[in-house]
């Protein structure tokens, strides 16, 4: 099983907010969604609006809301340089919901706060 995990790091310039093993992940950039297993090639990608979902070691989602940034894949691990991230307690549809709040908070010109 270790053979087929890989670092994630979901990092904003205020925080990191997510950084661990994971066996899958999948997230949305300007030029589509993207799946990553271990041994993915390298990557660069400019991230998109939406949900990222980090499946840990122990088949457990991660949902994370996010709003621009770039997903970097090297070496094994993934970072995700994002301009915002909320996790998201309630899953997919609440990550979901918590991008577009980092969006629309954004084009105001305020930070987001968790709901």
């Amino acid at each position: 099983m270790a053979d087929k995990l890989f670092h994630v790091d979901v990092v904003t310039p205020e925080a990191v907010v997510f950084s661990g093993a994971a066996q899958f992940v999948a997230a949305r950039t300007t030029e589509g969604d993207i799946g990553i297993l271990a041994g993915h090639e390298a990557t660069m990608a400019a991230l998109a609006t939406g949900l990222v979902e980090i499946h840990d070691p122990d088949d457990r989602i991660t949902a994370v809301g996010i709003h621009g940034g770039f997903l970097q894949i090297y070496n094994n691990a993934v970072t995700l340089l994002t301009d915002r991230a909320l996790m998201s307690d309630g899953g997919r549809e609440e990550a979901l919901r918590l991008a577009e709040e980092l969006k629309a908070a954004e084009e105001r010109g305020v930070a987001a706060e968790p709901a």
